[in-house]
C-alpha cells in the first residue's frame, strides 16, 4: 500500500543544511493501523507532509498505492491528495458556517461526483461516526469532538487508499479523544489503512503498530501498541 525507500529531507538556509529526515525506509500494508510517534522536532511532521503528498523528499522514493509520488508535478500531487489520501487534522479544518453535510461533501464536489451520489455518501459516513442527527448543524455549532467526527467522515468520503491523521486528538478533551480513537479502531476493522501522527503514547496505543522517529531517523518499529505499553 505504502512504501518509503531511503527518504531524506534537507532544508537549505543560505549555506546551512538542516536534515529533517535522514535515510528513512519502511512499508505499510493495506489495512494496517500505524502510529508514527516522536517528540517535537523529531521529523514526524516533515514525514507526514511527504506521506500526504504535501511536500517532496530531497532524496529517496515514496510509492503510494502503486504510484511513485516523489517526482510528481504540483498538479499531479493535488490529484493524488484528492483521490488517494483522506486527511484528518488537529485543527479540524472545517468551513465554519457550513453544515456538517456540506463539509463532508466538499472533496467529492471538487472531484465532480454528482450531487445525489455525494449526498448519499456524506450521509452514510456521518451516520457511521455518530452524527446522523447533526448533519445540518454548522461546524461552529458543534463541539470539538463532533467537529473531528465530521473531519473523519470527510476524510473517508473519497474512499481513500490511506487515511492520514495528524495529531487527531490534540484539540479535544480526553473523554472525547477516547471516543475518537474508538471510531478509528472501527474504521480500521472495516479494512481501511490508517497512518496517525502523534506524540502521545496513550493515543499511539490504539494502533496495531508504532513507528518511533527521533532526530530524523527511525529508532523503533513495534507491533501491537497496547501490549507494548502494558509491558513498559
Amino acid at each position: 500500500m505504502l512504501k518509503v525507500s531511503h527518504i531524506s529531507k534537507i532544508y537549505k538556509t543560505g549555506s546551512v543544511d538542516t536534515v529533517a529526515l535522514d535515510d528513512i525506509s519502511f512499508e505499510i500494508k493495506k489495512g494496517e493501523f500505524v502510529a508514527i510517534m516522536g517528540p517535537s522536532g523529531s521529523g514526524k511532521s516533515t514525514l507526514m507532509h511527504i506521506l500526504g503528498a504535501l511536500d517532496l523528499p530531497t532524496y529517496g522514493d515514496y510509492i503510494l498505492d502503486g504510484e511513485s509520488v516523489s517526482k510528481l508535478t504540483d498538479d499531479e500531487l493535488a490529484d493524488i491528495r484528492n483521490r488517494k489520501i483522506g486527511f484528518i487534522f488537529q485543527a479540524f479544518n472545517l468551513l465554519p458556517r457550513t453544515s456538517a453535510l456540506q463539509n463532508v461533501m466538499l472533496p467529492m464536489t471538487y472531484a465532480g461526483i454528482p450531487k445525489k451520489e455525494r449526498t448519499e455518501i456524506a450521509k452514510k459516513y456521518l451516520e457511521m461516526v455518530g452524527l446522523g442527527n447533526r448533519m445540518d448543524h454548522t461546524s461552529n455549532q458543534l463541539s470539538g469532538g463532533q467537529q473531528q467526527r465530521v473531519a473523519i467522515a470527510r476524510g473517508l468520503s473519497m474512499n481513500p487508499a490511506i487515511l492520514l491523521a495528524d495529531e487527531p486528538t490534540g484539540n479535544i478533551a480526553s473523554v472525547q479523544a477516547a471516543e475518537i480513537m474508538e471510531i478509528f479502531q472501527k474504521i480500521h476493522k472495516q479494512g481501511n489503512t490508517i497512518v496517525m501522527i502523534t506524540h502521545e503514547p496513550d493515543i499511539a496505543a490504539y494502533a496495531e503498530r508504532i513507528i518511533t522517529i527521533r532526530d530524523g531517523k527511525i529508532v523503533g518499529d513495534k507491533k501491537d501498541g497496547k501490549k507494548l505499553l502494558k509491558k513498559n
